[in-house]
C-alpha cells in the first residue's frame, strides 16, 4: 500500500467530517436561502454554526466570515476586490512577497496589467521574509500587504505578528493567505490587525470545494471590497450563489476538531518528523528553510546527487510525494519560492516535499532510504 505523504496538497477527511457532508448530502439538503420551510430553516442553522466554529478558531465574528470555494477564490477576491477602491482613492501600490502562492501572484500581476504597482519582497535563505523589509517597501500610497501565514512549499512560518506590529499605524490593508497555517499555528491568525484571512477546508481534513474569507471590521468599517461575482446576493452581496450546505457543514466540523486536537496533531506530527530525519540522516539532506520556524508536518529538501523525478519514481509504490506546489504540477517548473530562497540550481532539481499528518501510516524508511541509495548519481 502507498502511504501519502503530500498532505500539504491536500488531507484525507476525518472521519466525523465525512459523515457530517454524508448527512447534509443524503438527508438534510434543503437550501439554506429557502425561508418558507423547516428544510432551509435547519441548513440555514448549520450553515451560521459552521460560520461560528471558523470565526472562533481567529477570534472574529460571525458575519465576519464569508464562505468562498476555496483559498483561492478568497485571495481574488481579497486583492482584486480592492482594486475599485484603490483607484477611487489614489492608492495604487500593493506589497507582498516572492514566495507567495499563484493564488496571490496571478491577481497581483492582474493589477500590475490595469495600473497597479506591486513591491515583490525576498525572502531570507532560511525561507521567511525579514518583517522590516517589508515595513521598507511600504509607501504613502500602499493599499495592501499581502503576506502569506506559511509557504506552502517549505512549511516555513512568516513573521506575521512582527509584520503587523511595524503596520500598526499604516492604514494599509493586511491580508495573509492562511491555507497552510489555518488550525495548525492558531495564536497568529488572531491578531486584529490582520484584515483578511484566506483559508480552505481541504487542508484541515475537511472536504475540498470549500473555503472562507473572514474579513474583519476595522473601527467598525467594512473592508471596502467589490465582488467578483454578481446574482443572487449572498455572503453580504460578496458572493453569490448557493450555499454548498454538506461542505460547509464538513468546513465547521473540521475547524472545530482542528482548535480542539491542533496541540496533539502537531505532537504526533513531530514525532513522525524526528523519525524520517533520523531515517534520512545517512544521506546527508539539505533542508531547505530553518527548521526551528517550520511547522511540524512537512520538510522540504535535496539529497547530492538525487533527481526529484527519479526519486519519485522510485518511491512510487511506497509513498505519494511531491516536488513542488499541486497547483502548478501539470507541467514541472522549478520552484519561484527556493529560487528566491536563492538556492542552486541542483538543490532546486533535487527538491523534494513531505508532508503528513496525525492520520498518516507508519513508514519503512529503511526500504525508503534504500531505494534512494539505488537512485543516485
Amino acid at each position: 500500500m502507498t502511504v501519502y505523504l503530500d498532505c500539504n496538497a491536500t488531507t484525507p477527511m476525518e472521519p466525523l467530517v465525512r459523515d457530517a457532508v454524508l448527512k447534509y448530502m443524503a438527508k438534510e439538503f434543503g437550501n439554506a436561502g429557502s425561508r418558507t420551510h423547516e428544510f432551509g430553516t435547519r441548513a440555514k442553522q448549520a450553515v451560521q454554526k459552521a460560520r461560528d466554529k471558523i470565526a472562533e478558531m481567529v477570534a472574529a465574528k460571525r458575519e465576519e466570515v464569508i464562505f468562498t470555494s476555496g483559498a483561492t477564490e478568497s485571495n481574488n477576491l481579497a486583492i482584486l476586490g480592492l482594486k475599485e477602491y484603490g483607484e477611487q482613492n489614489h492608492k495604487r501600490h500593493i506589497v507582498s512577497t516572492q514566495i507567495e502562492h499563484k493564488a496571490v501572484l496571478e491577481p497581483l500581476v492582474a493589477l500590475e496589467k490595469v495600473g497597479f504597482e506591486v513591491t515583490l519582497v525576498p525572502p531570507t535563505k532560511e525561507g521567511w521574509v525579514e518583517p522590516e523589509a517589508i515595513k521598507e517597501a511600504v509607501r504613502e500610497d500602499t493599499l495592501l500587504v499581502s503576506v502569506m501565514q506559511v509557504n506552502n512549499e517549505t512549511g516555513i512560518i512568516q513573521p506575521i505578528a512582527k509584520m503587523t506590529e511595524l503596520l500598526a499605524e499604516h492604514p494599509a490593508y493586511f491580508h495573509t493567505d492562511a491555507a497552510q497555517g489555518f488550525g495548525k499555528d492558531i495564536t497568529t491568525l488572531r491578531n486584529p490587525r490582520i484584515d483578511m484571512i484566506s483559508v480552505s477546508a481541504h487542508k484541515i481534513y475537511g472536504p475540498k470545494g470549500v473555503g472562507a474569507l473572514i474579513m474583519r471590521r476595522r473601527d467598525y468599517q467594512k473592508v471596502p471590497l467589490t465582488p467578483l461575482m454578481y446574482g443572487g446576493g449572498q455572503e453580504r452581496g460578496l458572493r453569490p450563489g448557493t450555499l454548498p450546505v454538506h461542505l460547509i457543514v464538513g468546513f465547521g466540523v473540521a475547524t472545530e476538531l482542528a482548535l480542539k486536537n491542533f496541540q496533539e496533531r502537531a505532537n504526533i506530527c513531530r514525532a513522525f518528523r524526528d523519525q524520517a530525519l533520523e531515517a534520512l540522516a545517512p544521506l546527508k539532506p539539505i533542508i531547505h528553510g530553518d527548521l526551528d520556524h517550520t511547522l511540524s508536518h512537512v520538510i522540504n529538501f535535496s539529497i547530492a546527487g538525487l533527481d526529484s523525478e527519479a526519486a519519485i519514481l522510485a518511491l512510487k509504490k511506497m509513498i505519494a510525494i511531491s516536488n513542488g506546489s499541486a497547483c502548478t504540477s501539470s507541467s514541472y517548473t522549478p520552484s519561484h519560492v527556493l529560487k528566491a530562497m536563492n538556492l542552486s540550481d541542483t538543490e532546486i532539481q533535487g527538491a523534494l516535499r513531505i508532508s503528513w499528518c496525525h492520520l498518516t501510516e507508519s513508514v519503512d524508511w529503511t526500504e525508503i532510504v534504500k531505494r534512494l541509495k539505488e537512485v543516485l548519481f
